[in-house]
């Protein structure tokens, strides 16, 4: 399979969309962060330039500073791939940059590319320039006196052979491609090094490996790993053995050079270590037999050298390493207590104090020399396999961040933006899935690598380890050797019907009803006979506590009935062994029903696989239409309030049915290529967790779940709106964090109203809120024109501009603030330009769309914020002093003239206005007083 058919959303999918994607185009995806950076292993800087710097995220795309690192901002959204594995930018012409998609630490999640993709212009536009098939890209050369001269050490298809593996060469700025180094299919290249005194001179390590399709951390090596050098640009190569190089099968290598000093640090069966040549690579000594450097040297295998001091040598690990003397002896420059992984060094030839670091926890630079480094939290590139919800207002979003830890997101908050503040961790745990306690909010169960599991209880901040057993044994054990096998992510969800039962995956299905102090295994083995599969996915029913579905890694789908006493394998006719069943997603309406996405990436096959029953299983569909490989399926969810509607977590992206799976389209909008591992619906929000780009949330598919034939073939029209929580926070929060500092958006406060049209009408198109009297609380129109902002001691970036009523053709989205209008006071001074409208009180009321001389309407309900516990009379008593202020205030301006006299009454009323708006409260005595004054004052005028 080549990855030439990337482009899933291209012709074949189109014609498989049921629905013009302009119903519902004016939807977007928020990112909420966190913005804590996830596994980068390609970084550069620009030679002589102290403030332009690249790196490219393994599932989050290429992204660039101009302030050394202080801001970060991603150049590569527009292409359709997310996993970056190299990246070099011409030292000879900084705007040219060459990336090397797909990496190539072969991890057990890891992404896939499409080939090398260059930018002339400084990585704002990109072209893809081939070798589309070699997949994981490890190091891109370019000669430093000729950006045409570019070298690509391809390491080729994680989980089999393939033909595009080797060392590859264009002299033409990669229009034309030469394979000038070939090992074989079974081999390819991990690393390149230029002599950057003579760059004809090359090294280039060849590497062996490949994922096998079960559950393992390591991947298997094999025969014909080695260095190699050439002398002549590329164009013929020898190999490096023997002379001081250890003897045996070797595994991965990298490899540094400058001149006649070469680095190697090598992994080997015997004598691993770092190994130095002082002559060009004829001869070479063991500098270091440091098991550090060494350690997992399939996920690492890079060094770098000062350019200024061939004696001054880093190897990148668990730590990043330091040696001063060669070789010899290291020194630990940057590592924290744990590891924090590091892949990559970049050291700037014109200044080497100058450096950036690519690690699992993102990107650091310094300036320094390594003394101090720039922040990885400014990194919105985390990596999320699941994600849940919980059941607060605001609800929070919470999932495993690999190599990271887990967070807990605010989904919106009271002070305007989602920042550093407003996301908290929940215990251990970096791959695994989260549970939430249905009965206490504040317990959390944390499931971790290889199936540890704890009990987090965040009033304490304790962690009970409640692992079915926690008798541990290596990451390297053979699983037929284990009680339990558990893959990376082992499955764990609590049951929707039963508030006290947690259900785990091995390859037994584990219950327990006591918070995890007791395990009882409900099933046999469900995985086959290989003694290797696991549970991958558990999918108890909504709608029956007794009916469970399972599916593993191997291809099987189980189901009980009877809560577990007998099972049934009820595996699609036809699905091959280690068909990965990624997701079960049991209906809300029928439980006979159920749907089960399935990835065979791991047996290079990259085709999507989404399986229906509707009779427990006896019959499965393959319901896939408008699907295209490589976007191979990771998960799947029922809409639990429109039957039929269905989303699809995707390898790149989201996608939707509107008619139960039978057709598919995309649900990308504004979203960035990327590995979408899990979906949520929550309330009305469909919530994602990427891997490589963090949490997301579609705020508000209401519209979504009102399209069909019916909506499509009219000319217009307004979705009926979801429910709007009247929310009144203090405005102020303290001082802000500078507008450098990472922060998302908040959805919108009030209302979203969502309109269509088929085409772009002429004239005037209005927007108005109507009561439940019939009278009109505010009106809109595609006309108003916002006033001219004051000069004021706030810089633009702060101010956010209001709403306009948008007249498009295809979706338009508004929205309502659920207030008043504004004090109409001409001249009345500048408190009544500041004030605003009064909020509207909890109730019905409608929406009234008129457009091209016809009107549409729909209901909306105004609902209090269910954190407030003001009644009713409260909130009536509030809405009335405010309405009364802004009257009086309209009043004034009419009927006073301009002059001190105005200006006093309309800011003491405006003052009012302010107090009773404040919170959900009967106003202050004192706001009624200044009220009567002012109304005295007015009235003897």
């Amino acid at each position: 399979m080549r990855l030439s058919t990337l482009l899933f959303w291209a012709a074949s999918a189109l014609l498989a969309q049921p629905y013009s994607p302009a119903l519902f185009d004016a939807l977007e995806w928020r990112l909420i962060g966190p913005f804590r950076g996830g596994r980068v292993c390609a970084v550069s800087g620009v030679p002589g330039d102290p403030a332009t710097f690249y790196f490219g995220a393994v599932g989050g795309g290429v992204w660039k500073s101009t302030d050394a690192g202080t801001v970060w901002t991603p150049v590569f959204d527009a292409q359709r791939i997310a996993s970056i594995g190299a990246i070099a930018v011409a030292p000879s012409n900084p705007d040219v940059v060459y990336i090397g998609s797909g990496e190539a630490d072969m991890r057990s999640d890891i992404g896939f590319g499409d080939g090398v993709y260059k930018s002339a212009d400084g990585g704002r536009t990109w072209t893809n320039m081939g070798l589309r098939d070699s997949r994981q890209i490890a190091r891109i050369l370019v000669d430093p006196r000729d950006p045409d001269r570019v070298y690509v050490a391809a390491l080729g298809h994680a989980y089999g052979p393939n033909a595009e593996r080797g060392v590859y060469r264009s002299t033409d700025g990669g229009r034309t491609w030469r394979k000038v180094l070939d090992r074989g299919p079974e081999t390819g290249a991990a690393d390149l090094a230029l002599d950057p005194q003579n760059p004809r001179v090359i090294y280039a390590a060849m590497w062996n490996a490949k994922r096998p399709p079960y559950s393992a951390y390591g991947p298997i090596e094999g025969p014909g790993s080695g260095l190699f050098k050439s002398t002549d640009g590329g164009d013929s190569w020898n190999p490096l053995s023997g002379h001081g190089l250890p003897e045996g099968q070797w595994g991965r290598a990298g490899v540094a050079a400058d001149g006649r000093r070469v680095y190697a640090v090598v992994d080997a069966a015997r004598a691993a270590g770092l190994y130095r040549s002082d002559d060009a690579g004829a001869t070479w000594t063991r500098a270091s037999a440091d098991s550090r450097i060494v350690s997992r040297a399939w996920y690492f295998g890079t060094i770098a050298i000062d350019p200024q001091n061939p004696d001054t040598v880093y190897v990148p690990n668990v730590a990043l390493y330091k040696s001063s003397d060669g070789g010899r002896t290291f020194t630990v420059l940057k590592g924290a207590p744990g590891g924090d992984d590091y892949h990559l060094l970049w050291i700037d030839p014109a200044g080497p104090r100058r450096m950036i670091l690519g690690s699992d926890q993102g990107t650091n630079i310094s300036v320094d020399g390594g003394r101090t480094w720039s922040s990885w939290y400014n990194q919105p590139t985390a990596q999320f396999y699941h994600v849940i919800t919980d059941n607060q207002f605001p609800y929070r979003v919470y999932g495993s961040q690999q190599d990271n830890g887990t967070a807990a997101v605010a989904s919106r908050t009271d002070h305007g933006v989602i920042d550093a503040r407003d996301w908290f961790s929940v215990g251990g745990g970096e791959s695994g899935y989260i549970a939430l306690d249905p009965k206490d909010p504040n317990i959390f169960y944390v499931g971790n690598t290889y199936g540890s599991l704890t009990r987090f209880d965040k009033r304490t901040g304790q962690a009970q380890n409640i692992t079915p057993w926690p008798l541990r044994r290596g990451m390297n054990t053979p699983l037929p050797e284990l009680k339990y096998r558990f893959p990376w992510t082992a499955p764990l969800v609590t049951s929707p019907t039963e508030p006290d039962a947690l259900y785990y995956g091995s390859q037994y299905l584990l219950k327990t009803t006591d918070g995890g102090l007791t395990w009882r295994e409900i099933s046999p083995d469900l995985t086959g006979k290989t003694r290797m599969g696991v549970i991958y996915s558990i999918g108890p029913s909504p709608l029956q506590a007794a009916l469970i579905w399972t599916g593993s890694d191997t291809g099987l789908i189980h189901l009980t009935r009877d809560g577990g006493r007998t099972w049934a394998d009820i595996t699609p006719k036809g699905l091959p062994e280690w068909s990965k069943v990624t997701h079960i997603e049991a209906s809300h309406f029928d439980p006979a029903e159920a749907y089960a996405a399935v990835d065979r990436h791991r047996v290079e096959d990259y085709k999507p696989y989404l399986y229906r029953t509707r009779d427990y299983g006896r019959n499965w569909n393959l319901v896939t239409a408008g699907l295209e490989e490589p976007a191979y399926l990771n998960a799947i969810r029922e809409d639990p309030n429109r039957r039929g509607l269905l989303f699809a977590a995707t390898e790149l992206g989201v996608a939707v049915s509107f008619d139960d799976g039978d057709r598919w389209q995309a649900l990308q909008l504004n979203l960035p290529a990327c590995s979408v591992r899990d979906l949520v619906i929550h309330g009305d929000d469909l919530v994602a967790a990427t891997h490589g780009r963090a949490f997301w949330i579609l705020d508000d598919i209401a519209s979504l779940r009102q399209v069909d034939a019916k909506t499509a073939a009219l000319d217009a029209y307004l979705y009926k709106p979801a429910q709007a929580v009247r929310v009144n926070p203090e405005p102020f929060g303290g001082t802000p964090f500078p507008v450098e500092e990472p922060k998302a958006k908040n959805p919108p406060d009030g209302a979203i109203i969502d309109y269509y049209f088929k085409t772009a009408p002429e004239g005037e198109v209005t927007i108005e809120i109507v009561d439940a009297k019939g009278g009109v609380v505010r009106r809109y129109s595609s006309l108003d024109r916002e006033p001219p902002r004051r000069p004021a001691a706030v810089a633009d970036a702060w101010v956010v501009a209001a709403p306009r009523v948008t007249a498009r053709a295809g979706m338009n989205r508004f929205f309502w603030d659920l207030r008043y209008a504004p004090p109409g006071a001409a001249g009345g001074g500048e408190a009544s330009r500041q004030a605003q409208g009064p909020l509207a009180l909890p109730g019905s009321y409608r929406v009234r769309l008129t457009a091209a001389g016809r009107s549409y309407a729909q209901p909306v309900e105004v609902a209090l914020d269910p954190r407030s516990t003001a009644p009713a009379a409260d909130l009536q008593k509030q809405f009335e002093l405010s309405m009364n202020a802004v009257r009086a205030m309209e009043r004034a301006a009419r009927e006073l003239p301009a002059g001190a006299a105005r200006t006093r009454v309309i800011a003491a009323l405006s003052a009012v206005l302010s107090v009773a708006q404040s919170a959900d409260r009967t106003p202050p005595a004192a706001a009624y007083e200044i009220y009567a004054e002012a109304l005295k004052e007015l009235e003897t005028r």
